[in-house]
């Protein structure tokens, strides 16, 4: 065993990927989970709901600080990397931390890897994630009252040295690696860091080490699922063996509940894996999904191309797909939806097939369209409570501090101001910002500082009394985690907020009722906008067209409204962020950086979370986040789910021109009857120009149409089946997917079909039934003509939230901006060219 308080070899993730290199594989990384309807557990075979009580696990339950504790942890089976929801019952009303103290009455959850070899059955607390945020009561490490050792952390403890040098007790970590960090070493204190080290920091860390009850002793909380890829440390997920086939290493979720002292101690304070205090922990066991798919080599390789919506179930299909015999590696890369539309109209022999929610538009449109999911967009929130600390807040409002809000209404007009920096904290500091109607604090104008303060959303929320007595300030609730670049995502978002009579009014200037009107700089009135041109709108991207600077002082250097507020990569991140509590402040200025540059803030542990975000129906559910009910065109709020996509599926009717392509409009008559429709629902369509490309590759595109269409529709969490976030396609539009199958494999155009209406009405369903639908028409013919379907799983299917997330160090959601540049960066120009300027697109848009 290595013991090290430096740099630790960091053996997991290349022993995995050096793994897959020897098996010649190609690794697809497979997504899952979302809530299939309005409850929120994970369920199926290998996705159930498990509850343990502390009368079941701890042996000393009577002297536990909640003896009646019962928590159920939404799925421990089949994970990837996700969040799943923690929630439990029997517990006490929390306190939340002070300065000095962890809190009363709260629980911690961590990850842990090993099992304790002297209690098999029961995970090992030097192999846990955990102490990384180095508070009172979540720390490794401390010194410790003498005769309040329990013998059990003797080994762990350096004993007094002198009159000011007590006992000090730290629980080293042991990695999965074998390598040990350790701050007692032979019965001595040592320097080393045991809180931050190699294997997880701040920024990494997916442990809470506050999660708090209300006054009825239930309480829940969203919680990081992480795999090797991002806890390198821990290992979870990666072979076990010396081959890419090997078991997956399984791991723990481990629940430790505090009460209102320590051993020793009159408060919180000492570390939650004490003997004293891990002896009542309420562990799960926690099995994985490999971390890749692997398709053999030798399989042709197809390139799809466009929208992030039908990320999650191209990922899902992927593993039956490749794994079929004769079939084919299905690449998926994000680009706009346009740019890959017009690629695969026009770009000659095998264009990527394009993954698309918008029809190419203009006179002439070779492409077929294969509708293959229903997804949408979401408003993702992470609010915990910060009642007012006045005399005139009710006693039970400030109990509740620290307690996530789990529901929200936004109208079109709040999701117009979210997206134009309108309210003054989405602004930088101190700047002027005289576009928000701000002059100084004692003249702060109209405009609201956030969205929570706003009082539009506290009327459009006013069934909930709670969001009234909120202090809740930060630049993350005052505007919209977005992601930068195009998308059809971004057009059909501006068409639902256009579609409001009071949001358009707003946009072109009118103050609200409230007197709060929009940032000039994004108004759509020529007159309004100090650029003297208006904000084109629709659009299908999200400028920040504020050309707004912080000068540089001796604070800082200067902030501008990307560097302020930066855009996530794309609307995965978005949900990630939201999951892990990480609003994407600014953080401090490091003048010893090379160049100096602006750091970013660590991220709100549970209890403090604040941020909203634009994301997707699939991404959501997979991070388990909340979502926040809007209002459509019947007069309803209403939340994503499998409902209400299904709701809006049925009210979608084809577009001007192009009757192969329906969507959700928001203007239509049919959305305005459908009063259960989710009014962000989108459908996501397969299409190419069946007269190009050469023959295996038609084929093979034909290949995914047709199982996309058919047995792809099977909600569920195994791989090849729908995953959470998406509801199944109705049945007219998996006719014509099949129908446009043909079309691409046969590689003539055929006349425009008649349109499918979502319900079937005006279509019979002529197609076979899932699971009897062959991937060709044409057996043998080309690489993918052979091609049959994996055989169906006979496991029950999912209903409810799955999660994904980040860690250690930099992962691909979680980029190493590391300092923002003082100078101005790239993104405000590329947003405010995108502000003054018609977007160049690669098809001609009918725009509504």
């Amino acid at each position: 065993m290595k013991t090290t308080g430096s740099k630790a070899v960091r053996g997991t993730i290349s022993r995995s990927l050096a793994l897959g290199a020897a098996a010649g594989i190609l690794v697809t990384v497979t997504l899952s989970a979302w809530p299939g309807g309005a409850g929120p557990s994970a369920k199926a075979d290998t996705a159930v709901a498990v509850t343990a009580t502390a009368a079941q696990q701890d042996p000393d339950a009577a002297n536990a600080p909640f003896p009646n504790l019962a928590v159920t942890v939404s799925q421990t089976s089949g994970l990837i990397s996700q969040g799943v929801t923690v929630s439990w019952t029997g517990a006490k009303a929390s306190t939340p931390p002070s300065g000095n103290t962890g809190g009363e009455n709260f629980l911690q959850i961590a990850q842990c890897w090993g099992e304790d070899p002297q209690n098999p059955g029961h995970p090992d607390r030097t192999t846990c994630q955990y102490g990384a945020f180095n508070t009172p009561g979540a720390r490794r490490d401390g010194f410790v009252a003498d005769g309040s050792v329990a013998p059990q952390d003797d080994q762990y403890t350096a004993p007094r040295t002198g009159i000011f040098s007590p006992p000090y007790t730290s629980i080293p970590f042991r990695s999965v690696d074998g390598t040990t960090i350790a701050s007692v070493v032979n019965g001595k204190q040592t320097n080393t860091n045991v809180n931050v080290n190699a294997y997880f920091n701040p920024n990494s860390s997916n442990e809470v080490p506050w999660a708090g009850s209300a006054t009825n002793g239930a309480g829940s909380v969203k919680f990081e699922i992480q795999t090797a890829l991002q806890a390198n440390g821990l290992g979870c997920g990666a072979p076990t063996g010396a081959t890419a086939a090997s078991a997956p290493q399984t791991c723990w979720l481990v629940v430790i509940p505090r009460g209102t002292a320590d051993a020793g101690e009159q408060h919180i304070t000492q570390s939650g894996l004490r003997w004293d205090q891990w002896k009542h922990n309420i562990a799960f066991k926690l099995t994985f999904k490999p971390l890749g798919v692997t398709c053999a080599l030798g399989a042709a390789e197809r390139q799809l191309r466009g929208s992030e919506l039908v990320g999650a179930a191209v990922s899902s299909w992927q593993p039956v797909l490749c794994n079929a015999q004769g079939g084919a590696i299905y690449t998926m890369s994000n680009a706009a939806d346009s740019d890959a539309l017009g690629q695969a109209a026009s770009a000659g022999a095998n264009a990527p097939l394009a993954l698309t929610s918008r029809a190419l538009g203009g006179d002439s449109d070779p492409n077929r369209y294969a509708p293959v999911a229903v997804g949408g967009i979401a408003i993702a929130f992470a609010v915990d409570r910060a009642p007012t600390a006045d005399p005139s807040t009710p006693a039970d409002q400030l109990a509740k501090s620290g307690l996530s809000f789990d529901s929200m209404k936004l109208t079109p007009r709040l999701i117009a101001k979210l997206l134009t920096a309108s309210y003054i904290d989405a602004l930088p500091t101190y700047a002027a910002k005289k576009e928000v109607g701000y002059n100084s604090p004692a003249d702060p104008g109209h405009n609201a500082r956030n969205l929570l303060l706003d009082p539009d959303f506290q009327k459009v929320n006013a069934d909930n009394p709670d969001w009234k007595y909120q202090a809740i300030v930060a630049p993350s609730v005052a505007d919209l985690l977005i992601p930068q670049g195009r998308s059809d995502a971004a057009m059909q978002l501006w068409r639902y907020v256009l579609s409001d009579p009071d949001a358009a009014a707003f946009l072109a200037g009118a103050a609200d009722p409230w007197g709060m009107k929009v940032n000039t700089y994004s108004s759509t009135s020529a007159k309004v906008n100090p650029t003297g041109t208006a904000l084109t709108l629709p659009r299908d991207d999200f400028p920040k067209a504020d050309p707004i600077v912080q000068p540089a002082g001796s604070a800082g250097g200067e902030v501008n409204l990307v560097t302020w507020r930066p855009y996530t990569s794309d609307f995965d991140q978005s949900a990630y962020y939201t999951l892990r509590g990480d609003g994407q402040t600014l953080g401090l200025w490091d003048p010893t950086a090379q160049p100096a540059k602006y750091g970013k803030s660590v991220r709100n542990l549970p209890g403090y979370q604040k941020v909203l975000a634009l994301t997707d129906t699939s991404s959501a559910a997979k991070y388990q986040v909340a979502t926040a009910q809007l209002l459509n065109s019947a007069g309803a709020y209403v939340a994503p789910t499998s409902a209400s996509l299904a709701a809006a599926a049925a009210a979608m009717t084809p577009v001007a021109g192009q009757p192969q392509v329906s969507e959700y409009d928001p203007t239509g008559a049919a959305a305005k009857a459908a009063k259960d429709a989710y009014p962000l629902a989108m459908p996501v369509y397969a299409a190419t120009n069946p007269t190009q490309g050469d023959s295996a590759t038609r084929t093979d595109y034909a290949g995914f149409i047709r199982y996309a269409a058919t047995t792809g529709q099977t909600p569920g969490v195994d791989p090849g089946q729908l995953p959470p976030g998406y509801t199944p396609i109705p049945a007219a539009w998996k006719a014509q997917a099949l129908a446009a199958a043909d079309a691409i494999q046969s590689g003539q155009a055929a006349a425009q079909p008649a349109p499918a209406t979502s319900d079937g009405g005006t279509s019979p369903d002529t197609s076979a039934a899932p699971g009897d639908v062959p991937l060709t028409s044409a057996p043998g013919a080309a690489t993918g003509g052979g091609v049959q379907p994996a055989a169906q799983s006979t496991s029950p299917t999912a209903t409810g939230n799955a999660v994904t997330s980040l860690s250690a160090g930099t992962t691909v959601k979680d980029p190493d901006i590391g300092a923002l540049p003082a100078a101005v960066p790239g993104g405000i120009v590329g947003g405010l060219v995108a502000a003054a300027s018609a977007p160049l697109i690669g098809r001609v848009r009918r725009l509504r």
